[in-house]
């Protein structure tokens, strides 16, 4: 059963593509200071994977202005987030996190690693909002043939202010 709300959240360090860059993101880097939403996507190259992290990058300001960074994370591979971004999503800004290896390590953590069909080792699409002081205060898990609801997410930042 995934994390839920009111579950600390895990601590968790990444490599990341952003804005054409590679960085490593490092959840404790957020603490205290911002708000922190995790969403996870199943595959690079997949159609509604190449619509959520679109989606998300388009809101970056509203989410900025809520004192919130965005990143995204799949258990796909640098060289792949750098070809897909390059390729086909375009010039996001949002950090796309390798949860490659060890394999799915933080997805396991936020306990959304399937097992089952369509493909067992990735993530299910879900999203969280980690507060400031590192608790999780959203949580939904989403069918994997559906986006993310974005104006979900920001209300329920909104409602932190």
């Amino acid at each position: 059963m995934a994390l839920k709300v009111g579950d600390l959240a895990p601590n968790f360090e990444l490599p990341a593509v952003a804005g054409g860059r590679q960085i490593t993101i490092r959840s404790r880097d957020y603490l205290g200071g911002r708000n922190l939403v995790v969403s996870f996507h199943p595959l690079d190259w997949t159609p509604t994977c190449s619509a959520q992290v679109p989606e998300l990058d388009a809101k970056k300001e509203e989410f900025a202005a809520l004192s919130t960074q965005v990143v995204d994370i799949s258990v796909d591979s640098i060289p792949s987030h750098v070809a897909w971004r390059e390729k086909e999503l375009g010039p996001v800004e949002v950090p796309l996190c390798s949860d490659f290896y060890p394999h799915a390590d933080v997805t396991r953590k936020f306990d959304i690693l399937r097992d089952g069909p369509p493909v067992p080792g990735i993530s299910e699409r879900a999203a969280f909002i980690v507060d400031k002081a590192g608790k999780i205060v959203f949580a939904k898990v989403y069918p994997i043939d559906q986006l993310p609801e974005i104006e979900e997410l920001l209300r329920a930042l909104r409602g932190l202010s």
